[in-house]
Order: C-alpha cells, then structure tokens, then sequence
C-alpha cells in the first residue's frame, strides 16, 4: 500500500453565481494546505496523503473533509479544528468524536 491515509478534502467550487453553497468557496483549499503542512511537519510525507477532491455530496454542510480507510466525515470543517482532526483521526486512528458528522448530515437527500 502506498499510503497508509488519504484525507480528501473538498475544493469542490460552483462559482459565485450558484444557489448552492461550495466547499472550495467557503475554504477547502486552505484547509488542504494546512494539512500538507502538518504532514509535511509530522514527518509523513509519503505515508499520508490530502489531495483535494471533487464534491462530496456533502456541501450545504462544507467545507468537508474524509479520512480513509477509516472513514472519518468531517463537516463545517474550520482552521481552529484541524489540528484536533489531525491529531486524532491522523495520529491517533480515531475519530475526533466533537467534531465528526453524524448519520443524519451524510444521509442521501
């Protein structure tokens, strides 16, 4: 296995015109290059991987992050939360329970 985790995180962006709400608007992509940076810090490059993804189906609640292979939704996704993400779905394997989505936020509308 290449990498140990993938974290995909949404840069998904309709443009200003949409009626719907984006997560590359509202800041996917400075949560990405936060989390290269903590990678990067962590010493994990090559073990960890954030690459920026498509939408998640999930963005009326965005910015949206998941950690493979374990699964970890992550919604409304904020700077001040990402070094709770990182070290503990990263780190630790385990979901930062304050702050992970709920079945009824990733339901299929």
């Amino acid at each position: 296995m290449k990498f140990k985790k993938h974290i995909f995180i949404c840069t998904n962006d309709r443009g200003e015109e949409s009626a719907r709400k984006s997560c590359g608007s509202c800041g996917g992509m400075d949560l990405r290059k936060e989390l290269v940076k903590m990678i990067n810090d962590n010493g994990l490059k090559g073990k960890v991987r954030a690459n920026k993804s498509g939408c998640l189906d999930v963005c009326e609640h965005g910015p949206a992050i998941v950690i493979y292979p374990e699964g970890h939704w992550y919604l409304g996704v904020e700077k001040k939360d990402l070094k709770r993400i990182f070290d503990t779905s990263i780190l630790s394997n385990k979901p930062a329970l304050e702050l992970i989505a709920d079945d009824s936020q990733l339901k299929n509308n």
